[in-house]
């Protein structure tokens, strides 16, 4: 048996049709190269004939010199009663000039007569004549076999059938396909295990998770003899997504005795479900398995005790084996042992009980006055350096002031403008936002960019608020949590106020302040 599993990432075709996804013709190339680093077999570019934009990647993605992983053009077959040589799919295809390409034909019956509106056996023809007319133009052929696993249900025989025409035809792969993501493990299993697998071409998979499923299907798959298996960074596709790759890959490497490219590059896992997930301007998933926050996060601090002792007895894989970390969260249910931890790393402050105690006594102080630093370890870093003096400001605030405005005619906007003394100099900043959060932001890079250009590295990423007190109607407390990310890191802040200004510019400047004593002053 074959245990070297091929990797076949279509994050940029079938993962750009999920919802709200969508990248730039520069994401998309920078996408292409990030995968390649990771050593990623195959990278499927998307369908040349779609748009302009398909189109432009392939010319685009010439120039890149990748060391590992082949670029894909994706399409579909013949149309019926449309003679190869002539089909604009095919000629698309080709002039895509990939090495590799894609090759989609109907598995089910019913497809085949309701949809393509033509007969069985001219489906067959379809996908002999355009997979053997690729091979003979020197293509290496993915053959994805579409509803294959509803077509075996509804008719084995005819299914087996377009396997074997697609073995015939030359296709280097035989992809079954369980489009609409019906199906489960069981009958996964048992479908493949009827094929004739040593008479047809390898076997691959490409699961969709509309059973949440997609990743148990394509692990049952591998251990009954796929060996090619699609999927999407994150999991993202259309309706509610494609098999994880950030989850199927990591079992394979670490779980079972089959491996991939990919296993000697698994520490950059989780930096490359960030990277994707910030070109496609979504906020990661923190509960995803293996790469997300949470998937090494400890709240308990009977739990955060036991990991301090023991790490296996309540983490499946040490985190750094993917490129992640754990995390010890703060709040009512941690004990004194998850407050030491947190101090332990900038010295043996944790022996030192009267610091100890004014470290526990502000956390208890500061939750009575609505903080949550659970989610916001970034802010709770500020709180311990100010506790034990070792904090340096970014700037201090002399004042601000805000102006909003709206005409009749146009949507509202404000001003800013803002006074900081920073390291000796007094300084000014000016912007003009949406609304005031924004224009805060603005107004402190234009003030401080020229004096720290690390800001440039940094953005916000993501802006929440909860109520505390919605019985104090308009008079209510808010809590406002900030994510800002350098683009390989994110971190959170909180700021908490009867002015939800307040709050935001609390947890904005923690946000700075935070990025500025841990990744600036720390590389002097």
């Amino acid at each position: 048996m074959n245990n070297k599993i091929v990797i076949y990432d279509t994050t940029l075709r079938d993962g750009m049709q999920g919802i709200e996804i969508n990248y730039t013709l520069t994401d998309k190339i920078q996408i292409a190269c990030k995968l390649d680093e990771l050593q990623i077999d195959y990278i499927e570019g998307g369908f040349p004939l779609s748009n302009e934009k398909e189109r432009a990647f392939f010319e685009k993605i010439k120039k890149e010199n990748f060391s590992h992983a082949k670029i894909v053009a994706f399409g579909s077959t013949r149309k019926a009663g449309v003679d190869v040589e002539k089909d604009v799919n095919i000629q698309a295809l080709l002039k895509a000039e990939t090495s590799t390409v894609a090759v989609v034909g109907k598995a089910w019956k019913e497809h085949v007569e309701k949809v393509l509106r033509t007969d069985i056996q001219e489906n067959l023809a379809m996908i002999y004549e355009s997979i053997r007319f690729l091979k003979d133009h020197g293509r290496e052929v993915v053959f994805d076999l579409e509803h294959f696993f509803n077509g075996y249900r509804d008719d084995p025989q005819y299914a087996i059938k377009i396997l074997q025409t697609g073995t015939e035809a030359g296709a280097d792969t035989l992809v079954l396909c369980d489009t609409n993501g019906g199906f489960l493990p069981s009958e996964v299993a048992k479908i493949i295990q009827s094929l004739p697998m040593a008479r047809l071409s390898p076997i691959g998979v490409h699961f969709h998770n509309d059973c949440g499923t997609a990743v148990a299907n394509s692990l049952i798959a591998v251990e009954n003899g796929a060996v090619h298996v699609q999927g999407t960074i994150n999991g993202w596709g259309e309706r509610a997504g494609n098999a994880n790759l950030c989850v199927f890959v990591p079992n394979i490497c670490l779980k079972t005795k089959f491996s991939a490219n990919i296993c000697g590059k698994l520490k950059h896992l989780t930096s490359l479900s960030r990277f994707i997930a910030e070109k496609a301007n979504i906020i990661p998933d923190r509960r995803q398995p293996y790469v997300g926050e949470a998937a090494f996060s400890h709240k308990g601090g009977q739990h955060a005790d036991v990991v301090s002792k023991a790490p296996h007895l309540m983490e499946h894989i040490d985190s750094s084996l993917v490129g992640n970390e754990r995390k010890i969260l703060l709040s009512e249910l941690s004990g004194r042992s998850t407050v030491h931890k947190k101090i332990s790393k900038y010295g043996n402050y944790e022996k030192n009980s009267e610091i100890v105690k004014k470290l526990l006594d502000q956390l208890k102080w500061k939750e009575n006055e609505g903080y949550e630093y659970e989610a916001a370890e970034a802010s709770f870093d500020i709180l311990i350096r100010k506790t034990i003096g070792r904090y340096t400001p970014l700037f201090n605030l002399n004042n601000y002031h805000l102006e909003s405005f709206k005409t009749w005619d146009a949507p509202s906007k404000t001003v800013g403008r803002l006074f900081l003394s920073s390291d000796g100099k007094e300084i000014m900043g000016a912007a003009v936002g949406i609304g005031p959060v924004e224009t805060l932001d603005k107004a402190l890079r234009d003030a401080l960019t020229p004096f720290y250009p690390f800001l440039k590295r940094i953005s916000l990423i993501d802006y929440r608020v909860r109520v505390l007190n919605p019985q104090e109607a308009a008079a209510a407390k808010v809590r406002v949590f900030i994510t800002t990310s350098d683009h390989e890191r994110s971190w959170d802040t909180v700021g908490v106020s009867g002015n939800i200004i307040e709050a935001s510019w609390e947890a904005l400047v923690d946000s700075m302040d935070y990025y500025y004593n841990n990744y600036v002053l720390e590389d002097y």
